[in-house]
């Protein structure tokens, strides 16, 4: 037992086993992955430059977009570095408390990211429903706030988890089949009672996750309600449009989200570990690396700007 402290059942350092069964194809699952997580910097990164730089883009939707891009980064990065270390290198060992620290910015961050969302689909609702209102109600102080507010909620709810998971007793091994550390991946290989941190864990995201998604339904209720109402089609077409990118993140995010949940908790025996673990990675890479993508596509005002600043650049370099 040398990966235990002396005075207590507490393991010195955690082993992540990576993707169980897969082993022999670690190296060429890290290339996708590799690729995913270099598209999210680059993308978000651009994203958030472009919204900073460009006055016209200095309007709530965008900075609220901005704040999903800051988050996505934060979110991914808090575990590929070190899974793409464990796929790579091989280097699997990870200390206890950097395995806690982890856990807490994995959490942190994804609470954060459904957070936003759900302040976007807030901001659609006034923006369709009180267009006249819109830069009134929707002030960078109120952005401001309700970023931090959203920020907060992530910390306050997800530091239990770090207290729950530092203290139980862990006699059975060091060893976590997974990439990287996940609240429950590691609350399993403890020998205690981890009734407490299921429940907990259930109920953080059912206060979180059940939150959100309840305001985002109520939010595209009354715009669709607002949308139909309009006699014009061109206005009923873009009011639509203007929702469109927000609505394919909110499937990007929420689905592998909903997915890894649920079989964490209710699939244990029936769905194979190594699905498991690639979805658990896909559910934190996924929405970093598509939302520049399809806000990209689907934002009119930022595709025009995106490619006005390409031509710029190709004209630029004609004329040297």
């Amino acid at each position: 037992m040398s990966f235990l402290n002396d005075t207590s059942l507490t393991p010195v350092s955690f082993i992540l086993n990576g993707i169980p069964g897969l082993e022999e194809v670690h190296l060429w699952i890290s290339f996708p992955l590799c690729t995913m997580y270099s598209i999210a910097i680059t993308g978000n990164f651009g994203l958030i430059y472009l919204i900073y730089s460009e006055e016209a883009l200095h309007r709530p939707m965008y900075i609220f977009l901005a704040l999903l891009s800051f988050t996505d980064v934060l979110m991914c990065t808090s575990t590929l570095p070190n899974t793409l270390c464990i796929l790579w290198f091989n280097l699997k060992e990870i200390d206890f408390k950097a395995c806690l620290a982890q856990m807490f910015f994995v959490h942190t961050f994804t609470g954060m990211e459904s957070g936003v969302l759900m302040l976007m689909a807030l901001d659609r609702y006034v923006a369709i429903c009180y267009p006249l209102r819109y830069a009134t109600i929707l002030t960078n102080s109120v952005i401001s706030k309700a970023g931090l507010l959203t920020f907060l909620r992530g910390v306050i709810l997800v530091i239990p988890f770090t207290f729950l998971t530092k203290h139980l007793p862990y006699c059975r091994g060091n060893v976590i089949p997974h990439t990287y550390c996940d609240h429950m991946s590691v609350a399993k290989i403890s020998c205690g009672n981890v009734r407490i941190n299921a429940i907990y864990g259930l109920m953080v995201a059912l206060l979180i996750g059940g939150f959100d998604i309840l305001c985002i339904t109520i939010s595209y209720t009354m715009i669709l309600r607002a949308v139909v109402s309009l006699s014009s089609a061109d206005a009923r077409q873009k009011a639509f449009s203007t929702c469109t990118a927000h609505i394919c993140a909110i499937v990007i995010t929420y689905v592998p989200a909903f997915f890894t949940f649920f079989t964490h908790r209710f699939g244990g025996h029936t769905i194979p570990p190594h699905i498991h673990i690639i979805m658990a990675n896909l559910y934190l890479l996924m929405p970093p690396t598509m939302n520049p993508i399809v806000y990209g596509v689907k934002t009119k005002q930022i595709r025009e700007i995106v490619i006005r600043f390409l031509f710029k650049e190709k004209d630029n370099s004609h004329n040297i």
